[in-house]
């Protein structure tokens, strides 16, 4: 089924405001944990996750890292304005080389206070870091539909734009947190496996996990591998048109070894779980991938944009590959061009109509009505979604990106 047609209006609830989680809990692993399994619900806690898993279960992490994304400049009048940084230029070839460029970057941005920023003028910041001055300058280079193309040069010129945004940034906290980022943020909205800079927002499903239950996971026998998927502010772009068919799918970087690939491949047979929508997001673009790949083998098919996956393209591909084999199939293209890592984007959109081809199930926080990150989920329990929220509701469980979690089966087709 082509989801082109689903009604947003059919993916909404009552979220009262005070069930949004505006602060952590001190412990990570003390939140609440939902468990669904053909059609039953139940409440544990995080910290007992390993007793849901079966031994042979094989876990997909992400292991993005939230940078510090917002830039605060203020004009020669006073006047505040808020540069958020969104994606690289599409001069860089990925997210990891444009954050190490040094001395000069051009980024999308979303720009508060555009109004009051003439053309031609330049916006400075002195920040102070390690003993010593970072100055930081900004001009717009391109007004486009959507955001701004912003040129930003500093001093030291040694030093790479991550290392920029860390001494000079604040943590994009949700805006639906209603409120200014904290220094307990710092820590709390990152993973404690968060490696790799690159999200403006944390995939959240992991921020629950701790040492103790890795450790937990370790000593029953559950193994795991890290892919990543850089999370961008498309994830949370409302969807505003009557159907889906009418909203553009955002898209986000991906970049995962060919080793991991290889992990994922000998797993197959396994149970694989997602943590996150951005790993389920991940593998499940891997798949299609590897079906591209397979089905043009014979084509010359040199360029990794020829199998790039777009919003629609999972429910025009008819295809009953095996995971196994499409995945062996993307190993080999990457073989062929010499390639270690597979970095492109992907725009997949998971709604009700698609069949999971590599997971089984799911991790993952409580989402927004009338979000795509709601379709995902009934595309994995189908109306079962609305008894698993209302329970969620009924039971002081507590909602978004702070909030509580579930361990969600996919159904049986």
């Amino acid at each position: 089924m082509n989801p082109r047609h689903i009604s947003i209006a059919a993916f909404t609830y009552d979220l009262p405001d005070e069930k949004i989680a505006r602060y952590p809990l001190e412990k990570r692993d003390a939140s609440k944990l939902l468990v669904y399994k053909s059609g039953a619900i139940s409440s544990s806690n995080y910290s007992n996750l390993a007793d849901h898993l079966p031994n042979d279960a094989f876990l997909i992490f992400n292991n993005t890292k939230v940078v510090e994304a917002r830039l605060l400049f203020k004009k020669p009048t006073g006047g505040i304005v808020e540069i958020f940084c969104l994606e690289p230029h599409d001069q860089y070839s990925d997210i990891t080389s444009a954050m190490l460029q040094k001395g000069e970057v051009y980024w999308k941005c979303l720009v508060g206070g555009a109004s009051k920023w003439k053309h031609g003028m330049k916006l400075e910041k002195i920040v102070e870091h390690n003993g010593s001055n970072i100055v930081v300058e900004a001009g717009i280079e391109e007004r486009q539909n959507d955001c701004f193309v912003i040129k930003m040069t500093w001093q030291p010129k040694e030093l790479a734009f991550a290392e920029l945004l860390h001494a000079a940034g604040i943590i994009p906290v949700p805006p639906y947190l209603n409120r200014e980022a904290e220094s307990e943020d710092n820590n709390r909205y990152q993973t404690v496996y968060a490696k790799f800079d690159g999200s403006v927002a944390a995939p959240t499903a992991g921020l629950h996990f701790t040492e103790d239950v890795f450790e937990q996971l370790n000593n029953k026998g559950i193994q795991s591998t890290f892919v990543t998927l850089h999370v961008g502010a498309g994830t949370f772009k409302p969807v505003k048109s009557e159907t889906i068919g009418d909203h553009e799918m955002h898209s986000e970087f991906i970049d995962v070894s060919a080793d991991t690939i290889e992990t994922i491949a000998n797993h197959i047979a396994k149970p694989i779980v997602a943590i996150g929508t951005t790993s389920l997001r991940t593998i499940e673009t891997l798949y299609w991938m590897g079906v591209k790949a397979h089905h043009l083998a014979n084509d010359n098919l040199t360029r990794i944009e020829d199998l790039a996956i777009h919003q629609w393209d999972v429910y025009e591909m008819e295809t009953s590959l095996p995971g196994s084999v499409a995945l062996q199939s993307l190993l080999e293209w990457m073989s062929v061009n010499n390639m270690k890592r597979l970095i492109t984007k992907t725009q997949i959109l998971i709604a009700p109509g698609y069949q999971l081809k590599m997971a089984s199930g799911i991790i993952t926080n409580f989402h927004q009505p009338n979000s795509t990150l709601l379709l995902l989920i009934a595309a994995i329990v189908g109306d079962d979604w609305k008894r698993i929220y209302q329970y969620a509701l009924d039971h002081e469980y507590r909602f978004l990106s702070y909030g509580d979690g579930s361990l969600l089966w996919a159904n049986e087709k």
